[in-house]
C-alpha cells in the first residue's frame, strides 16, 4: 500500500515555518498528501497508538542525555520506550538521534525488548571528527 507519514510537533511555528518561508528549501514536504501533522506532545500520541507504525523516528532536544525540556525525559524512560514498542507493528524500528553517546540508552532500549543498533554518523557542525549517534531499535517481527 502507499506510505503515510504523520509528523507530531510540538511547536506551531515550526509548522508554520515548514509551511512557509522554509517550504521550499525541503522540497515543501509538508504539501504531500502521504503527509499528515499533528500538532502536540508525541508523548501523547504515544500513549495512545497500539500497532499503527512501521517506524518512529524521534529527534528530540539533543538527545537522551541533552534535554532541555523536563517534559522530554518521559520519551526516553522505561515506561515512554515502551509506549513507542507498543506503537510499534512487529518488526518495526524505533530510530533515536543523539547528539552525544549515553551508553545506558541501549541497555534500556535492551530490556523493553528491542534488538538494537548503535549506529556513529557525521555531524553536521563543520568538523568530520564529530559524530552524532542514531539507535535503531527493532521490534521483533
Amino acid at each position: 500500500g502507499e506510505a503515510t507519514v504523520v509528523v507530531a510537533e510540538l511547536i506551531g511555528a515550526v509548522v508554520d515555518w515548514n509551511r512557509g518561508p522554509l517550504a521550499h528549501l525541503a522540497g515543501s514536504p509538508l504539501d504531500d498528501p502521504r503527509v499528515s501533522v499533528r500538532l502536540g506532545d508525541i508523548a501523547r500520541s504515544l500513549q495512545t497508538e497500539l500497532e499503527e507504525y512501521d517506524g518512529i523516528l524521534l529527534d528530540v532536544d539533543n538527545g537522551p542525555e541533552g534535554l532541555t525540556r523536563d517534559s522530554n525525559d518521559w520519551l526516553y524512560s522505561s515506561e515512554g520506550l515502551a509506549a513507542s514498542y507498543s506503537a510499534l507493528r512487529p518488526g518495526g524500528t524505533l530510530a533515536v538521534w543523539s547528539a552525544t553517546p549515553e551508553k545506558s540508552f541501549a541497555m534500556r532500549l535492551e530490556k523493553i525488548g528491542f534488538k538494537v543498533r548503535e549506529v556513529r554518523v557525521p555531524a553536521d557542525c563543520g568538523d568530520p571528527r564529530e559524530r552524532d549517534v542514531i539507535w535503531l531499535a527493532a521490534k521483533p517481527a
